[in-house]
């Protein structure tokens, strides 16, 4: 039996993401800004779950 957390993988994604962008970019705070890089890591380790991960790529 393997258990695998998702949900806490993809809010560390996000939280580095937004971590990461306020650091390069201090003087930004619109979260419209800082949500896209976000959006963009968890898209990411969704791809990389379900390709490396879970296995189930193309079986939709």
């Amino acid at each position: 039996v393997c258990k695998i957390n998702v949900d806490s993988d993809l809010r560390l994604a996000m939280t580095a993401s937004i971590r990461k962008y306020m650091a390069e970019n201090p003087s930004h705070f619109d979260p419209r800004q800082y949500l896209a890089p976000a959006r963009t890591a968890i898209k990411d380790m969704v791809a990389h779950k379900i390709t490396a991960v879970l296995g189930c790529a193309g079986k939709a």
